[in-house]
């Protein structure tokens, strides 16, 4: 059997693939479509204001995905095992580098000034949940004010445009956004967590995450040779605007486990921003691979 791998806008699937890390393990394997590199309908549109979309990372989950790895937010990824969408990998996470940016010259200085204003985010998705995490340190509940726009590539479009105030991103969009002078006013760094089609074959899961963690041995060591490995997950529009080399790593692989611990305190925070809704969750032990 093969094994379908979705890349997620990061270097490590990449660097797997060139240094023959995959096929070292053993592993059969083709890439799958990239999540992020498409576009919501409405979102990047040249007419004036941005549709708004009610649909993300969980809701993509819950579609079914057809790779039988994949990763978004620990919180989307922990809530679609949840609801039993795939079992959480629960040997390994990452940790994503991610922050609301804004204009160079906007009048918004700090954390509280984003109070009242529009931040940019995907809807049940990491930039969503990051950005709550991060605000709730600075503001009121009732003050944070979020909007919709799609995928993470959309809305680096939109500030890069002008059309919303802020955003917040992650991986490539944020060092697209540096690069081009936008400046970060909180950071809002956040776990990423694996989803696992629920047939998988837990032996191909294995060879694939100690390839995954050689490849982030290589990026470690050198990742200026790797990070020309961007240009693969930026849309053509995107890349004529920076130069890669400039770039980052990116999100790092963390091989500790994702624990009962974490996975009861994420679903404890997600009630309390009445954020997930399960019918008939599942316990620890049934939704995460261990």
């Amino acid at each position: 059997m093969v094994f379908r791998i979705q890349p997620h806008v990061r270097l490590h699937e990449w660097v797997a693939q060139e240094r023959g890390f995959f096929t070292d393990e053993g592993l059969a394997y083709e890439f799958d479509a990239g999540f992020a590199g498409g576009s919501a309908p409405g979102v990047s549109a040249a007419s004036a204001a941005p549709l708004q979309v009610r649909t993300g990372a969980f809701e993509d989950m819950e579609a079914g995905r057809s790779s039988d790895v994949s990763c978004a937010c620990h919180w989307a990824v922990n809530a679609a095992a949840t609801a039993q969408h795939g079992k959480m990998y629960g040997r390994a996470y990452s940790v994503c580098p991610s922050g609301i940016y804004v204009a160079a010259d906007s009048s918004l200085r700090a954390p509280a000034d984003l109070a009242g204003v529009e931040v940019g985010v995907g809807y049940h998705s990491g930039s969503h949940y990051s950005a709550l995490q991060a605000l709730e340190a600075f503001l009121p509940r009732e003050q944070v004010t979020l909007g919709f726009y799609g995928f993470p590539f959309d809305r680096t479009r939109l500030l890069l445009e002008g059309k919303v105030p802020a955003v917040n991103a992650w991986g490539a969009s944020a060092y697209v956004l540096e690069q081009r002078g936008f400046r970060k006013l909180v950071d809002t760094t956040f776990v990423m967590g694996f989803l696992l089609a629920a047939e998988v074959d837990a032996e191909d899961a294995e060879r694939y995450f100690r390839a995954l963690l050689r490849a982030q041995q290589e990026i470690d060591l050198e990742p200026h040779r790797y990070t020309r490995h961007w240009a693969r997950e930026l849309p053509a529009d995107l890349l004529e605007l920076v130069d890669v080399r400039r770039f980052g790593p990116g999100e790092r692989i963390v091989p500790q486990p994702y624990t009962r611990e974490m996975f009861d305190r994420t679903q404890g925070w997600m009630r309390e921003w009445e954020l997930l809704d399960v019918a008939a969750p599942v316990r620890y032990e049934a939704a995460v691979l261990r």
